[in-house]
């Protein structure tokens, strides 16, 4: 009879001993599963959630300012500088940023562009006889950055000479959807309103950039530019100092709160579930190795007979390893399987809201673990079955 025959026929005549074992692993990966099941699904509602916050990086025309006196009379400031930046600097800040995204991620493989640059121009002027800020922006990167942006009535903006109008705005000036709307030469047509955020935006009007530079002799020229450069693990302070070196006439401005509490966060969810994991993982191996303990106590007879039938110490642990094998990927599988149930059990608790879905490449990550798990449980027994002697096993009959 073959050495694995003889491990499956014990595994049988066992079957309840195996089974603990097999639950020991099955609580170990299980759990690993299912928290980084739950922690996958989690990181992507809390990155969604952090997004609302907008731009990380603002670039703002690189004005400095001057205290004027004489002796020691005061006589206020002197702004010395552009009031603009010029759009045709765009394609290198997207070049310099996304050069350095790259650098600090080298896993990142797209080709095309990484970061969201949504440049805007604003413009102050009178709408029937009220003083409101018209903003200019390129539709699509806008609302890659403003996320939190939702259109209460009508649509959003997709043609040159449309409106989009704050909350406030359209109470304030009686406007609806479908009026018309003249801005000095240029006349657009109310297509959608967003629903109030409590900012400012509530109170301006927005258009497309080319539009709005056309109709107030602004062409090629922009008030301000919003980055999302965020990387994990790429610092946007960094990306700022190389765009202040780099491009004159612009200041790059870090927002450090955006960028500490999405990268931080992150992190510390990471460790906290994996350290979670890994004391699950030492629970579950303990389980593993003290019933194997047990079993190798109760198992001195048959140890005995097999070493007095010619068996060699390496056939007795192959045996035991073998054992371990089949308790390892028993329980990966089921740990799996079960860890994923949990998941979709805890995740939306959790993480309210949070939609939970399979994650098949931590199926083997599951099995790794379960075999590792069985296997390092089996070592001590298997040193201490090699030391049992022929007569000590007969004089335990």
């Amino acid at each position: 009879m073959k050495l694995y025959q003889v491990v499956l026929k014990d595994i049988l005549r066992r079957k309840r001993r195996v089974l603990y074992a097999i639950l020991g692993v099955v609580i170990g990966t299980m759990t690993v599963v299912g928290i980084l099941t739950t922690a996958t699904a989690g990181q992507a509602k809390i990155t969604a959630q952090l997004e609302k916050y907008g731009a990380n990086l603002s670039l703002l025309p690189a004005v400095k300012s001057f205290d004027t006196g004489l002796g020691t009379l005061n006589l206020g400031t002197i702004n010395v500088g552009d009031n603009y930046i010029a759009e045709d600097k765009i394609p290198q800040i997207r070049q310099i940023t996304d050069t350095l995204i790259r650098k600090y991620r080298p896993d990142i493989s797209t080709e095309g562009n990484i970061s969201t640059i949504a440049p805007t121009l604003f413009i102050g002027t009178d709408v029937k006889g009220n003083s409101v800020v018209v903003a200019g922006i390129d539709p699509e990167e806008e609302s890659q950055i403003k996320t939190w942006w939702v259109v209460s009535q009508g649509k959003y903006l997709d043609g040159a000479d449309q409106a989009l109008l704050g909350g406030q705005t359209a109470t304030l000036l009686d406007l609806k959807i479908g009026d018309r709307l003249d801005l000095n030469t240029t006349t657009f047509t109310v297509v959608g309103i967003l629903e109030d955020s409590g900012s400012d935006e509530d109170y301006q009007i927005f258009v497309p950039l080319s539009t709005l530079q056309n109709a107030f002799d602004k062409e090629g020229l922009v008030s301000s530019i919003d980055v999302r450069a965020l990387c994990n693990g790429c610092p946007v302070e960094v990306i700022a100092t190389a765009l202040n070196q780099d491009i004159p006439g612009i200041r790059a401005v870090a927002v450090k709160q955006v960028a500490a509490a999405e990268m931080g966060m992150l992190e510390k969810i990471n460790t906290f579930m994996l350290a979670i994991a890994g004391v699950t993982l030492i629970v579950g191996g303990f389980g593993v190795f003290n019933t194997l303990m047990t079993s190798i106590s109760e198992r001195k007879k048959d140890i005995g007979i097999m070493r007095a039938v010619g068996a060699s110490r390496s056939q007795i642990i192959k045996a035991l390893v073998y054992e371990a094998a089949v308790v390892g990927a028993g329980g990966g599988i089921l740990g799996y399987i079960m860890g994923t149930a949990l998941a979709f059990a805890i995740g939306p608790i959790i993480f309210e809201g949070t939609a939970i879905s399979f994650v098949p490449i931590y199926l083997p990550v599951a099995f790794g673990l379960a075999l590792c798990i069985a296997v390092l449980a089996t070592l001590y027994p298997a040193i201490r079955a090699m030391k049992i002697k022929v007569a000590d096993s007969f004089a335990s009959l």
